[in-house]
C-alpha cells in the first residue's frame, strides 16, 4: 500500500504547480484568476422549460509546470452525500502562438466530452467549439469579480444560442 501511495505523491508532485510559468504571466492571467475552490448554484434548464436546481463545488490549481489550468466540477457538493449528476475536469493550456487557450472538458459521470478555444471578449472569457456528437456548443465566464462569476453554457439552436446550464459561483478559498 505504501507504494502506491508514493506513486501517487509523485504524480500530484509532477502534475500541479506553484504558479504561473515564468515568461507566460500575462496570457495566463485570463484563467489564472480562478486558481482556488468555489461553491455554486446550478441551475440546469431542461428542454421542455423547466429548471432544475442543486449545488455544486469547483477546484481550480495550476498545473503541467505552470503552464495549464485544470479544475474540477462536481455537482451537488460532496457535502451533500448525494451521486454526483456532474463530475468532471477541465484542462486549459495556454498557447502563446495564438494568444488563446485550447480547452478540454470530460466528464465520465455523464460521457460527456468537448474542445473549445477560449479567448478574452471585452469583460468576459467566452468558449466556443464543439461536444463529442460535434454539437456546436459556447460556454462564458461573465460578470466576474474576484470573488465571483456566473458562468453559462450554451448550444447552438436554429434560432441562435440555447441556455443549458447557469453556474453562479462564489469564491471559498484562494
Amino acid at each position: 500500500m505504501e507504494m502506491a501511495s508514493h506513486r501517487a505523491d509523485g504524480f500530484a508532485a509532477l502534475l500541479h504547480a506553484d504558479g504561473p510559468a515564468s515568461g507566460l504571466e500575462d496570457g495566463l492571467g485570463l484563467y489564472g484568476w480562478l486558481v482556488g475552490s468555489w461553491h455554486m448554484d446550478v441551475v440546469r434548464r431542461m428542454p421542455d422549460g423547466r429548471t432544475v436546481g442543486s449545488d455544486g463545488e469547483i477546484h481550480f490549481g495550476w498545473v503541467l509546470g505552470g503552464t495549464a489550468i485544470q479544475d474540477v466540477w462536481m455537482a451537488p457538493a460532496r457535502t451533500s452525500g448525494q451521486t454526483p449528476q456532474m463530475f468532471g475536469t477541465t484542462l486549459r493550456v495556454y498557447d502563446p502562438g495564438i494568444d488563446a487557450w485550447h480547452i478540454v472538458w470530460s466528464d465520465p459521470a455523464k460521457q460527456y466530452y468537448a474542445r473549445q478555444t477560449g479567448r478574452a471578449d471585452g469583460p468576459d472569457i467566452v468558449q466556443t467549439g464543439t461536444d463529442a456528437r460535434g454539437d456546436q456548443v459556447r460556454w462564458r465566464f461573465t460578470e466576474i469579480t474576484p470573488d465571483s462569476f456566473h458562468w453559462i453554457g450554451e448550444r447552438a439552436a436554429a434560432d441562435g444560442w440555447r441556455i443549458e446550464v447557469e453556474f453562479f459561483a462564489r469564491r471559498m478559498t484562494g
